[in-house]
């Protein structure tokens, strides 16, 4: 028997989607329930909030970035054994990338995808009747995405409920609960988002405090009752082929920003996965056949980065493919210049120098090309994923492009990032590679 699934979903970022799931997560857990989570979208941070909520893996699933067959494959991967599914959505309910509706990454074509029926989480602060309207607005926009019921958050007082729950139900919409304003609950974020899970003082503490303040306002048992079975057929879970078959992956607090779903296929593949921790001065094992950086926080790390000289002396003498995205990329480079100014010596393997310093936010999904045979692929294979960052090129040399990306837009193909010998990188985030 399938098990059964709802998305978590609003009307826009901040109304909070990631505080009702986690607590739902938590809450429905310690009730017995075997409850799965998975994130919309390239949201790193989220899905391992879920991890930590749930006790099992949680898995980002995008329909810009993945053909139906691979987001139906992990949704089944992470729903194994359990008994619902809850989806957290990215964004406003139907946000996404112009073009196909069923691919455009918005949260609304995974709920079709899946039959996924929607909690819509409403932030009522600064309105009562008015809540209804945007929520009768939201079942007749589009009919193929159902709208089970609603969760009202930010309430102010008795009467405040009483006027927004009545209009709510005389639309024919339940409401599964009313969650008051509480501002104890908050996750601390920094300039990416949440701070991540495994950065978090007390995550436990704070889940249990999610879990009992979403409880306490909260129709569980009404809210489950609601899940429908998940519609969507076989699939399967390879998104990007193994780059070797030993991997040598940088995981510690400056290198974390790897998607669990990539881990999933490359071991499904029969690949051997071996972390190594730059910030502990560890070296990528050199019997590996490739080295991986992932994305993170090395600019909040720079100057222990740059004094690990057993790491950095080993990733120079690797002499098999080493790939860095994002935060890898910067250490990769020449120099990498912190929020305060000071400039840091990083590994030299590529040309490129990177600043913290001057930011400027560059967020959006990329399609890009790659330009030569690498750890990633053939030379003109196609790979879809995303960029997310506020450090920015300082100097970007001349070692030649690790591929030619644009954007969901439309936009021109552009060079983008570095290539030079074994070594590549970029700011761009693989998530998936398109299938011919």
């Amino acid at each position: 028997m399938n098990p059964r699934g709802l998305l978590i979903a609003a009307p826009r970022s901040g109304s909070g989607k990631t505080t009702v799931a986690l607590g739902l997560l938590r809450a429905l857990r310690e009730k017995g329930v075997r409850v799965a989570a998975v994130k919309n979208g390239p949201d790193y941070i989220d899905s391992a909030f879920h991890s930590a909520a749930t006790g099992r893996p949680s898995i980002n699933l995008d329909t810009w970035a993945m053909d139906q067959t691979l987001v139906a494959g992990l949704a089944a991967t992470a729903a194994e054994n359990a008994e619902l599914l809850i989806a957290e959505a990215s964004m406003g309910l139907f946000d996404g990338a112009p073009g196909d509706a069923d691919r455009n990454g918005s949260s609304a074509a995974l709920a079709r995808q899946l039959g996924l029926p929607v909690v819509l989480v409403l932030d009522v602060s600064g309105q009562a009747q008015t809540a209804a309207a945007l929520a009768k607005g939201f079942v007749a926009y589009d009919p193929s995405v159902k709208i089970a019921g609603v969760i009202l958050n930010k309430v102010g007082s008795e009467r405040h409920i009483r006027l927004t729950k009545t209009a709510t139900e005389e639309i024919g919409l339940p409401v599964f609960g009313a969650l008051p304003r509480e501002t104890k609950i908050a996750l601390p974020e920094r300039h990416l988002g949440l701070v991540q899970a495994a950065d978090t003082e007390k995550l436990e503490a704070r889940l249990d405090a999610l879990a009992s303040f979403v409880a306490a306002h909260v129709d569980l048992d009404f809210l489950r009752e609601r899940a429908l079975p998940l519609t969507a057929a076989p699939g399967r879970t390879d998104a990007l082929d193994p780059p070797g078959q030993t991997i040598a992956l940088a995981r510690d607090a400056a290198f974390s920003f790897i998607y669990p779903h990539l881990l999933l296929g490359w071991r499904r593949a029969g690949a051997e996965i071996v972390f190594f921790s730059p910030l502990e001065d560890e070296a990528p094992p050199p019997h590996a056949d490739a080295c991986w950086l992932p994305g993170g926080y090395p600019e909040l790390h720079a100057g222990r980065l740059a004094n690990a000289k057993n790491f950095l002396d080993g990733l120079r003498n690797f002499t098999k493919p080493v790939h860095g995205e994002c935060g890898g990329y910067m250490v990769l480079g020449q120099t990498l210049i912190d929020a305060e100014g000071v400039r840091h010596q990083m590994a030299g393997l590529l040309s490129v120098s990177t600043s913290f310093a001057r930011r400027k936010m560059t967020l959006g999904y990329r399609r890009a090309t790659l330009s030569e045979n690498c750890a990633l692929g053939p030379r003109g294979k196609i790979l879809r994923g995303h960029e997310f960052h506020y450090a920015t090129v300082e100097s970007q040399g001349d070692d030649q492009a690790f591929a030619l990306a644009g954007d969901a837009y439309g936009g021109e193909a552009k060079p983008v990032g570095s290539r030079r010998g074994r070594v590549t990188g970029a700011f761009f985030h693989v998530i998936a590679a398109e299938r011919a």
